[in-house]
């Protein structure tokens, strides 16, 4: 029985030593070794350049700054994702999956598309500024496209379903006595909410946190197609490394502390979530 399970479990085993293990010890192997005169990398070359390279100020901001803007979107997906969620599960059971459904749409859709829509809505000849122009709330368009603004939409707008299905996956394992009991005793809907339900639905909450981060801070489609090129993030500075510069072992250092600060998150998110669901057990 055991030897079988072994064969179940192989096919997965290898796809993902062949296919995310491999892939990331050659990026941080390539780290240490120095670009070629042409671009590629001079293997006869060893160093440790590449990481006081990226210790640059210059560099240190562009990881500063897209952090930043990675929090700030996953703070907003949780803000919109959150209500969603809750919302799903006080639903009448036959129309959740309708509501969950409706909600995971736009995957469905060509991540692309979905973001050069809104380049359609956000350009100053847009629909957004051209309603707003028509109803006479602005007198000229709004700089909504090519920004900070943008970027973190963008981010959201595509982001938030994955905070939508963590958090009602959280709802849905908790006990629903147990808010019950809490009104029984004659604590209101605000105080059940901040001392029971999102206290026990807090492992949702930090996956759906930890999934927008770690997604948007080494996206570089959406600061490319909404940001106009303005906005530089780690991500678009390891695209440049790898196809403009031609630096792989630059772009490599660079992609491996990104890998590693993912794996740290995803390894905190892991370790709090046992924690939680040791308490709640």
């Amino acid at each position: 029985m055991r030897d079988r399970n072994w064969l179940l479990v192989a096919p997965g085993v290898l796809w993902l030593l062949g296919l995310m293990v491999v892939p990331c010890l050659l990026i941080f192997l390539l780290a240490f070794f120095e670009r070629g005169t042409y671009g590629g990398i001079d293997w006869n070359a060893p160093t440790f350049e590449n990481l006081r390279r990226a210790a640059d100020p210059l560099y240190l901001t562009i990881f500063w700054d897209s952090a930043r803007i990675a929090l700030l979107a996953a703070v907003l997906a949780l803000l919109i994702g959150y209500p969603a969620a809750y919302a799903i599960s006080k639903a009448q059971e036959k129309y959740q999956t309708a509501l969950l459904f409706l909600a995971m749409l736009p995957f469905w859709t060509n991540y692309l598309i979905r973001t050069y829509a809104w380049i359609v809505l956000l350009n100053p000849a847009g629909l957004i500024n051209t309603q707003l122009m028509h109803l006479g709330l602005v007198k000229e368009p709004l700089p909504l496209l090519y920004n900070e603004f943008a970027v973190v939409l963008g981010l959201v707008y595509n982001y938030t379903p994955f905070v939508i299905l963590a958090v009602y996956s959280s709802l849905q394992r908790m006990d629903p006595s147990l808010p019950e009991a809490s009104r029984d005793l004659g604590a209101g809907a605000w105080t059940t909410f901040f001392r029971i339900t999102l206290p026990l639905t807090a492992a949702g909450v930090a996956a759906g946190a930890v999934f927008v981060f770690v997604l948007s801070i080494g996206n570089f489609i959406t600061p490319d197609l909404l940001g106009g090129g303005k906005l530089q993030m780690v991500g678009n500075l390891i695209y440049d490394q790898f196809l403009t510069a031609r630096d792989w072992p630059f772009g490599a250092t660079l992609s491996g502390l990104l890998i590693a600060i993912m794996m740290l998150l995803l390894f905190a998110q892991a370790v709090a979530a046992n924690r939680a669901g040791g308490r709640h057990a």
